[in-house]
């Protein structure tokens, strides 16, 4: 790999066009420019020789920035500690901290040892936490003693009190954040324990490394169900952050603000290594997501792109209307991802905060995350009806419930694969068998769960979760065209749609939705003739509910909402409703 090769591939739109086959749903990314081959501390001593002195990460909260050399110094040094601990390939090094300076170094220091890093979900109970250390069998686990204003009391109490044959494989807990009711050891203590460590010992380990090898796991449970490790190597993403960046444009003199958490693929892969593999500096706003804080960076750090899932832009939209000061001259480009992103919201993160190339990516956390990503010249209309194209080296059709694919334009569910693909499930062959099948030509494919469309020109759109579908009488009605609708009338924060049952009809449509303070509450029957009005009739919600001012959606912690618990409050609510009748 010579250094040339680490600069943006910025091949020609022509290039990178995907095939489409024979008028059918099957698409296949260009594959003229190679997959790099690096591991995570090739990939970070590659740019420290291009780039010494550039910034390379900031923590506004925290004080602290970093060129790339400052930064590499402090892996080293962080891996020393980890070495000095027993850690070796292939042993699991967990964390749980919000978006923090020691996060980054861990992630860069666990791959200088060949560890594979297990990042953990900040809104864990402690009894969730205790089985996802558990499944993954981490040696280390580092947590932070608060995420943001909240105290993780209750999760270092529970690891206080563990008893050896609850968590066997876990030898070893540091402290983030040191207080004085923490009796863990702490982040600079851990490192101090090091410091005898042989650089030149540590850089030849370093080298004998595979871009192969997994070095991440990312818990994934999708909105439901048991949350499932993915295991994501080197190359996954890498590659993964690589065509992100190529996507954007990124240049060495880009700044990127990223509030999506570091625990989820969007802000460690779409954020850190997109902004990494291109030379430019990203800019971690705050610990946890603070619309205040993020609008302050963007202005004060000169960022030139915005990342955020559309809860996020949300909140920073509707600050916005009361503070017109905050400079988005500098602003161009992003990426909205993480669940659909509403066309009005999209129109108004171009025409309010001037991010002109805005971006929309499409994947899973079992994909490294993407697999489509719009490009920052395509069409507007494009940019807002669709989640863009195919990535290079990736190959993605759609297939009707026989696993046959169907025709340009006919949806159905979309699968994925290429070289983003995860090893599996970490310790669960049968869901990776359930979710990894290969086709009569040995090809492996992910599906996606998602129901999809392609144009005629292999554009995507992504028309909603297969079992989001609410089926009405027989027919299939998709909760994002009516989400689109109930986001554009201005009592309207948010909504979000979900299917609850109805004796006649199987299904019927259920609006959840989220009221702006400042105007007024319409009534159910406004509402319903506001969706008519673009929809058809049995499109309309039967049931309408609102949440309580100053209350949000349930939410994972990566801002996706958890339409299952919806479902359930609906239900509940529908349940009570009845009984009050019967009085």
């Amino acid at each position: 790999m010579t250094d040339q090769a680490l600069q943006p591939a910025m091949l020609s739109r022509q290039s990178e066009e995907a095939t489409n086959h024979c008028e059918q749903s099957l698409l296949v990314g260009e594959s003229a420019s190679e997959l790099w081959n690096l591991t995570l501390s090739q990939l970070l001593q590659k740019q420290v020789e291009l780039n010494p002195s550039r910034q390379c990460i900031v923590f506004p909260e925290y004080n602290y920035r970093a060129s790339y050399e400052k930064l590499y110094a402090r892996t080293l040094k962080v891996a020393k500690g980890l070495k000095k601990l027993g850690i070796r390939e292939g042993e699991r090094v967990g964390i749980l901290a919000g978006n923090i300076p020691a996060y980054v170094e861990l992630f860069f220091a666990v791959s200088h040892v060949g560890g594979i890093y297990v990042v953990l979900n900040t809104t864990y109970t402690p009894k969730e936490l205790k089985l996802a250390l558990k499944h993954s069998g981490c040696k280390a686990l580092f947590v932070a003693t608060s995420i943001g204003t909240s105290p993780t009391t209750k999760i270092t109490d529970m690891l206080n009190c563990l008893d050896r044959d609850e968590l066997p494989e876990l030898e070893s807990i540091f402290c983030l954040k040191q207080t004085p009711e923490c009796n863990f050891i702490d982040y600079d203590q851990f490192q101090q324990a090091g410091e005898d460590i042989s650089e030149n010992e540590l850089l030849l380990e370093m080298e004998q490394h595979s871009a192969h090898q997994v070095c991440n796991f990312q818990f994934t449970s999708g909105t439901t169900g048991t949350p499932k490790a993915a295991m994501l190597t080197h190359s996954n993403i890498i590659n993964n952050g690589r065509f992100v960046g190529d996507r954007m444009r990124l240049e060495s003199s880009d700044v990127i603000c990223c509030p999506p958490p570091l625990f989820h693929c969007f802000g460690l892969v779409l954020g850190l290594l997109a902004v990494i593999t291109h030379g430019a500096c990203i800019v971690f706003p705050s610990e946890t997501f603070q619309a205040s804080a993020v609008l302050k960076a963007v202005s004060e750090e000169r960022c030139t792109g915005l990342h955020g899932v559309p809860a996020m832009f949300s909140a920073e939209l509707e600050l916005l209307k009361g503070n017109s000061t905050t400079s988005f001259s500098s602003l161009r480009t992003g990426i909205a991802a993480g669940s659909s992103v509403p066309r009005k919201m999209m129109a108004d993160l171009r025409e309010k905060m001037n991010m002109k190339e805005i971006t929309s990516t499409y994947g899973m956390t079992e994909t490294s995350p993407g697999s489509f990503m719009s490009y920052t010249n395509d069409p507007v209309e494009k940019r807002l009806s669709t989640v863009g194209k195919i990535l290079p080296h990736t190959k993605a059709k759609i297939v009707n419930g026989k696993g046959e694919i169907v025709p340009v334009g006919t949806r159905g569910e979309l699968l994925v694969s290429g070289f983003q693909l995860q090893k599996g499930y970490w310790r669960n062959p049968k869901q990776t068998a359930e979710a990894m099948q290969k086709d009569s030509n040995g090809c492996l494919w992910m599906r996606t769960g998602d129901e999809a469309v392609f144009d005629n020109e292999g554009y995507c759109s992504i028309t909603g979760r297969i079992k989001d579908i609410i089926i009405r009488g027989g027919e299939n009605i998709f909760p994002l065209e009516i989400e689109e609708i109930l986001g554009q009338h201005k009592s309207i924060i948010q909504s979000s749609v979900v299917g609850l049952p109805d004796r006649k009809y199987g299904e019927v449509v259920a609006a959840f939705l989220q009221h702006r303070p400042t105007e007024p509450r319409p009534s159910a029957e406004v509402l319903r003739d506001f969706v008519r009005q673009t929809l058809g009739w049995h499109k309309a919600p039967v049931h309408i509910f609102w949440l309580e001012e100053e209350e949000d959606f349930p939410k994972t912690g990566s801002g996706k909402v958890q339409k299952h618990i919806l479902r359930e409050q609906g239900k509940d609510r529908l349940k009570r409703l009845a009984r009050t009748s019967k009085l």
